[in-house]
């Protein structure tokens, strides 16, 4: 296998990878915007049904226009922080997307005053497939700024909160630590010794574990700056906005409601006593009187090594898809065959994994740090259903209908990561093999969905603190989040002490305008959980039903979309659904002992 099959290639979403005429393609997407500012300018509000159909036809072409040099920038930069090129391009892009939406901010407020003075134009048959995106531009119609209000939040935000995101990812970036391997001194990027947390040497865990929160631990000034900023330029926008709470921005861009929200994490606090049960049962497994928190998600003793090639990986998740539906395999192969996969572990590269859609190509990129562990290929397939995702919604659906809440953006993620623990589960040959599979589909629930409410407790914790005058210095910050992360575990875990500074490297806490990015995690996994269930009652015939799902888009809402499939997700009655099945995976774990 050459280093160069781990390498994603950029060069297919820009006409030119030169410099100059990316900055060109750039310049020329804030021109046609300022174009389109002096035909509309003040006009909207009396556009017609056709009138307003052709500013959303217009729109969506400018997406598909100009997304491919917004990406490949934005791309290139989370692939090598420390390239100069990269950095440059990635600042002219955000520069550009800046002044686009400064240019257009005008669009959305003025489309908002036409459709509360004309609301019967939602439901106008000729706008007919923009019909959803109109809904939901109407729901945030009470929170628009004024245009000029509009625009110096942008520009604000530039070197704001965005700036504060940018330290955060290159100072986490930019980190190595030294760690002993085997009797051997390395120094590795943060990218690279995270694939340490699941090493079957329990103290080589535990000492990758301490030496990484101990070495952010003593950045804490640097991390508590960035997320008190973060979290308290948020509230003023609340208060500028409106918003009753700090969650209504991330639940009107979800496309969900207060109501589900509270269920589910109702359910979730409910629920914890069998993720301690799942807990304790590793523990026994693991041969050990209480597992400590680098033992959570660690692979299960006496059973072979699990190593992965790039080739190995690929075909395996191939495989877990194709027994799914055979066009959806198809696509995942074509992703490794166009090489819109970055796996190659690198100084600089982002950490963590993700997945963006070309909307132009009809495709996806994915990048990951690959080190071959089994937990790798898992994170292959979680990002591999998000390609799928954009494959079927880019096909069925225009880039309006494309803007997905995370809620059900991590549907076909998490349906990938079951498929393929399906399909590993087939192939054990041994009680410990299936444990250890068994063990890997409740070592990722209880990470999605147990562990991520925890930061959910936290965020809304930050927001309460700040309420209530205190100062989020870094303690502060780490006694928060210790409190969260306690309402799930109890007293199941032991904790080492450096890890109250897990909180620093959650870069979605950095992230700005995306607050409470979290929930969504909780949400598709319980849910696609209930719909795993459908599939193996169903068989083949459920195919279709996830297939749909997916190509839906953004074009109905998730509890439209729950509808169809005869849930209702406003109650705790459908989210006990998904820790049914979850109950029946530890049964099975059980019965192997």
């Amino acid at each position: 296998m050459s280093v160069e099959e781990m390498r994603w290639d950029l060069s297919q979403l820009v006409e030119s990878t030169d410099s100059a005429s990316v900055r060109q393609t750039l310049e020329s997407m804030v021109a046609e915007a300022e174009k389109i500012r002096e035909k509309y300018y003040g006009k909207i509000v009396s556009l017609d049904a056709k009138g307003l159909l052709e500013l959303l036809e217009l729109n969506d072409s400018m997406t598909l226009k100009y997304g491919g040099v917004t990406l490949y920038c934005r791309l290139l930069y989370s692939a090598n922080a420390l390239d100069d090129t990269a950095k440059q391009l990635n600042d002219a892009s955000r520069t550009a997307i800046m002044k686009r939406d400064q240019t257009l901010a005008f669009v959305d407020i003025e489309m908002g005053k036409l459709l509360a003075g004309n609301p019967a134009l939602v439901e106008d048959p000729a706008l007919a497939e923009y019909e959803h995106y109109l809904e939901r531009i109407l729901r945030r119609v009470p929170h628009m700024l004024s245009e000029e209000e509009e625009r110096l939040i942008l520009a604000k935000d530039k070197n704001g909160v965005y700036a504060w995101q940018q330290l955060q990812n290159d100072w986490l970036s930019t980190r190595t630590f030294e760690v002993e391997v085997e009797g051997e001194k390395k120094t590795m990027p943060y990218g690279e010794i995270i694939g340490l947390y699941q090493s079957p040497d329990r103290d080589l865990r535990m000492r990758a574990n301490q030496v990484v929160y101990e070495e952010l631990g003593k950045d804490e000034i640097v991390w508590a700056s960035a997320v008190r900023s973060v979290c308290a330029d948020h509230l003023q926008i609340c208060g500028f906005r409106g918003y009753p709470s700090p969650m209504t921005q991330s639940l009107i861009a979800n496309d969900v409601d207060q109501e589900t929200i509270d269920s589910l994490m109702s359910t979730i606090l409910k629920s914890t006593g069998l993720y301690q049960r799942y807990l304790r049962l590793k523990a026994r497994l693991m041969g050990l009187e209480k597992l400590a928190n680098y033992d959570i998600v660690a692979p299960l003793p006496q059973v072979p090594e699990m190593k992965y090639s790039w080739r190995e990986s690929r075909d395996e998740v191939v495989a877990a898809y194709t027994e799914f539906d055979r066009q959806l395999g198809g696509w995942a192969d074509e992703m490794f065959e166009k090489r819109h996969i970055d796996g190659e572990v690198r100084k600089g590269k982002r950490s963590g994994a993700f997945s963006s859609t070309w909307l132009a190509g009809k495709t996806a990129y994915i990048l990951q740090s690959f080190n071959g562990f089994v937990g790798n290929v898992r994170t292959q397939a979680h990002e591999m259903g998000h390609a799928i995702h954009a494959h079927l919604g880019s096909r069925a659906q225009k880039p309006s209908n494309y803007k997905i809440g995370s809620c059900i953006a991590e549907c076909g993620s998490n349906f990938g990561e079951l498929l393929l623990n399906e399909r590993l589960l087939s192939k054990a040959t041994t009680k410990e093999e299936k444990q250890a599979f068994l063990a890997t589909v409740l070592d990722s629930f209880g990470m999605s969905a147990f562990q991520v409410s925890a930061r959910v407790f936290f965020e809304q914790s930050m927001y309460d603190a700040i309420e209530e005058g205190r100062f989020l210095d870094g303690e502060t910050v780490a006694d928060l989040w210790t409190a969260a992360r306690d309402k799930i575990y109890g007293d199941a875990v032991d904790w080492l002490e450096v890890m109250k500074w897990e909180w620093t490297m959650k870069v979605h806490y950095y992230m700005p305008n995306r607050r409470f990015y979290n929930y969504p995690y909780v949400f598709a996994k319980l849910f696609v959980f209930a719909l795993y269930r459908l599939y193996k009652e169903q068989g083949e015939a459920f195919a279709p039903k996830m297939n749909n799902l997916l190509a839906a888009g953004s074009s109905r809402s998730p509890w439209q979309l729950g509808e169809e499939l005869g849930f209702d997700i406003r109650t705790e009655e459908f989210w006990m659904k998904g820790m049914k099945q979850v109950e029946e995976f530890i049964d099975t774990l059980e019965e192997t002992l």
